[in-house]
């Protein structure tokens, strides 16, 4: 129980990375990394407190004026920020703003306090990898230097070859799957120093590669169920996050609030957690 003592609290914010997509639940619902983290630290602290602010579609400049603040003000152990890549992702980006945002916003979260971690984000083996990538390790080298300056840690997720799998993803092919999800909460959880439980970055058993009759009907449900919608949400300026709050944010108080669960040696999925009343 001693070996997070210092982790009694943790609070979480970004976009669809850190909101859970696409682990999904049998409700509906979104598990992800920062509820599996959550779940194995509440396990070894009594009293255990977690908040997830993170809402998908959301742009560096969203989250850090609508989620940071309310997140330093928590005053959390521990605070995760992970962001920018939607942007770069973007055909058009400034990505100098991008970068400068992306301080102001590690910048505030460092003043609340707790332990900062930030990440370099996974990516998909494939051409949109490569199309980006520039963009993407100009962003990355800047979290490095910001995480310098504010004594955060980084997680280095851009660097493995397990998450670069495409069977660690969804089949949206922008989101991770359930497994690559539980490999970033195990990531993260040996970057807090706190005991391994796995190899987070072992690489899959070989497999055939499939054959192209299943690779064009992939395709194909990817352009229909996933493309399709991506570009059309573009073309009208429209978010997937449009109109939604973090899992853990009262749209009704405007500020956001703590969960815990009602036996920490048995913490259960986060969505079965209760509220803590302020």
């Amino acid at each position: 129980m001693e070996m997070n003592a210092h982790y009694t609290s943790f609070v979480a914010v970004g976009d669809s990375f850190t909101e859970g997509m696409s682990d999904g639940l049998p409700d509906g619902s979104y598990r992800g990394w920062a509820d599996l983290l959550a779940a194995r630290l509440a396990a070894a602290a009594p009293g255990f407190r977690y908040a997830n602010l993170a809402v998908r579609g959301k742009l560096i400049g969203q989250i850090a004026d609508e989620q940071c603040g309310p997140a330093a003000s928590m005053g959390a152990d521990l605070v995760t920020l992970v962001g920018g890549l939607n942007d770069v992702l973007r055909p058009r980006c400034d990505v100098d703003r991008v970068c400068a945002r992306f301080e102001e916003a590690a910048a505030l979260l460092a003043r609340g306090g707790g332990q900062l971690v930030l990440m370099r984000s996974p990516g998909r083996q494939g051409p949109v990898l490569e199309r980006f990538r520039p963009r993407m390790e100009r962003l990355f080298a800047w979290i490095d230097e910001v995480a310098a300056r504010h004594g955060a840690l980084v997680v280095d997720l851009f660097a493995s070859h397990a998450l670069s799998d495409p069977r660690m993803w969804a089949d949206d092919r922008l989101h991770l799957n359930a497994e690559g999800h539980r490999r970033v909460a195990e990531a993260v959880w040996q970057a807090l120093g706190l005991p391994a439980a796995a190899d987070w970055d072992a690489p899959l058993p070989a497999a055939p590669p499939p054959g192209w009759g299943a690779r064009r009907g992939a395709d194909l449900r990817f352009a229909r169920e996933h493309l399709g919608p991506w570009i059309g949400r573009r073309l009208t300026g429209r978010s997937s996050g449009d109109g939604r709050t973090g899992a853990h944010f009262s749209a009704e108080l405007g500020k956001a609030f703590w969960t815990t669960p009602a036996d920490h040696t048995n913490p259960g999925p986060v969505t079965d957690w209760r509220r803590v009343q302020p």
